[in-house]
């Protein structure tokens, strides 16, 4: 047995990819250690410092960045402030006196990880992807334990720290059995028509947007219903669309959609981003889904996460750059197509691991025991 008055940070975020599994971890770890100190470090100026503390947890903020592909003035600063948030990450890590810290990728998690192997406290990256982000490739040999989102990861980590565990899932957003009239009612939906899911992450993907956009009129011509999570920046101008085309009965738009459970319980064709986390929700509530992988994510990881489905017959991926073309005949084909819609979603639940939060905190406790 643990005593329970473990000192735990988790560090990492700038995306929700990174924040949720984190504060899932958290989650996990604080019925696991209800009396655990849990305390995170994120980049200051992005979305951790404020989604965090509305999770019920502290943070504190480095002042770090990630390298843009052109060249800007950040990254002329990119060398001090690696050099400035080492140093705050040290003095953190002194005062809190954690009893491990663990890496959830973006920007903070490699200072902070950093400065925990130099003080010689345990440490653990979760790595979502499939293809690893550049800051756990470099410190996946000083790091103690590797908790992987899938399998063949040994091309970038040292197999013998290296432990298959999925991604810790929001579970509020992945449990839809028995909801289906819930979700219904909810979205105000006809249970006798096909109703597609559209989420672009949490800020909306505008190429998916345009896309159902310039042929919003065939969801009412071939009769299928849209949920529409188009993001803050394309709201207003979806809504004054649907609105104006007197669509608002078969197409539902929301900025962002807070009962995702109910959302995954109402389609039966999913449209989304490839993100990890994208995927593993898929992957346990076993829908049919179309991937658009966002290009400019960090070397490509998107389009990597998406294509290891497709192998496997899980899903169907569609460039960035042809969504306007040809998503919304996709969408319309493959409702017509039960068969393939089935098949597609057996093939994705074999990549579900739905107590992944369990397994990370099981490697948590052994490196803190």
């Amino acid at each position: 047995m643990l005593q329970q008055s473990k000192r735990i940070i988790l560090s990492g975020g700038g995306t929700g990819g990174h924040i949720f599994p984190a504060i899932a971890i958290a989650d996990a770890l604080h019925r696991r250690l209800p009396d655990a100190a849990i305390h995170f470090v994120g980049a200051t100026s992005r979305m951790e410092m404020d989604r965090v503390p509305k999770a019920g947890y502290s943070i504190d903020g480095l002042w770090i960045s990630g390298l843009q592909r052109r060249f800007t003035k950040d990254n002329i600063l990119f060398p001090l402030k690696v050099i400035v948030s080492l140093f705050k990450a040290r003095r953190i890590l002194k005062k809190f006196k954690p009893d491990i810290v663990i890496g959830v990728g973006g920007y903070a998690s490699g200072p902070t990880l950093q400065a925990a192997i130099t003080l010689g406290i345990p440490t653990l990256i979760q790595e979502q992807n499939s293809f690893p982000g550049i800051t756990n490739r470099l410190l996946a040999k000083k790091v103690d334990k590797i908790c992987a989102a899938y399998d063949g990861m040994d091309k970038w980590f040292p197999t013998e720290k290296t432990i298959l565990t999925g991604n810790p899932l929001r579970k509020s957003a992945v449990e839809v059995d028995g909801k289906s009239a819930e979700a219904i009612a909810f979205f105000k939906l006809d249970q006798q028509l096909p109703t597609v899911l559209v989420v672009g992450g949490s800020q909306g993907a505008l190429a998916i947007n345009k896309a159902i956009s310039a042929h919003i009129q065939l969801f009412e011509k071939y009769r299928i219903q849209l949920i529409w999570q188009c993001g803050k920046v394309f709201y207003q101008e979806a809504k004054t669309q649907v609105e104006a085309a007197k669509l608002t009965d078969i197409v539902k738009v929301t900025a962002f959609i807070d009962r995702m459970d109910l959302a995954y319980a109402a389609a039966d064709l999913v449209v989304s981003r490839a993100g990890a986390m994208a995927i593993a929700e898929l992957a346990v509530v076993r829908k049919a889904v179309i991937f658009v992988p966002l290009p400019t994510a960090a070397e490509d990881h998107q389009t990597k996460n998406a294509l290891r489905l497709v192998a496997k017959g899980a899903a169907i991926v569609i460039r960035n750059e042809e969504a306007n073309q040809v998503l919304v005949q996709q969408v319309i084909g493959l409702l017509a197509d039960q068969q393939s819609m089935e098949k597609m979603a057996t093939a994705i639940g074999t990549f579900a691991l739905p107590n992944a939060d369990e397994a990370i905190v099981d490697e948590i406790v052994k490196l803190i025991k």
